[in-house]
């Protein structure tokens, strides 16, 4: 049997492809995510397979768009931070992973920002699932994203 006589026609589906086309999920694959010119960061910290952030958790751990970082910041290292700590929370294992990140931030009173900055802890999770190909793809998202 088909998985359509099983389950009957697909309603709707959303690809990883399209995610990362709209803007829902930052790829971190991407060539201009590097330390050192032609190799990608992901590949650099070691990480086999293709890895994507969502855009809440990129904004909040790397870098907002359209928002400068504070001073001593640049999106390489921040980038190399949420990589690095996932990558030793990942040697755990468990089908999701949760970590902790520490990150410098800017203060806002409302919807302001102020010329001060903040050092905050972020939780973030990492899942491990099937890509648009059936392929290994790693998602990291904040915890409250499900």
């Amino acid at each position: 049997m088909s998985m359509e006589e099983v389950f009957g026609e697909v309603i709707s589906s959303y690809s990883r492809a399209q995610a990362i086309e709209d803007n829902v999920l930052v790829s971190l694959n991407d060539p201009s995510f590097t330390f050192r010119p032609g190799l990608n960061i992901c590949a650099e910290a070691g990480i086999k397979f293709p890895v994507a952030m969502t855009i809440a958790a990129f904004a909040k751990t790397v870098s907002e768009l359209d928002t400068p970082l504070p001073p001593c910041q640049d999106i390489s290292g921040r980038l190399w931070d949420v990589l690095s700590m996932f990558k030793w929370a990942a040697k755990r294992g468990g089908s999701e992973i949760r970590f902790p990140v520490t990150v410098i931030n800017w203060v806002c009173v409302g919807e302001k920002r102020i010329n001060r900055t903040k050092r905050e802890t972020v939780i973030l999770k990492a899942l491990c699932g099937p890509g648009d190909n059936g392929e290994p793809v790693i998602t990291i998202l904040l915890p409250d994203e499900d």
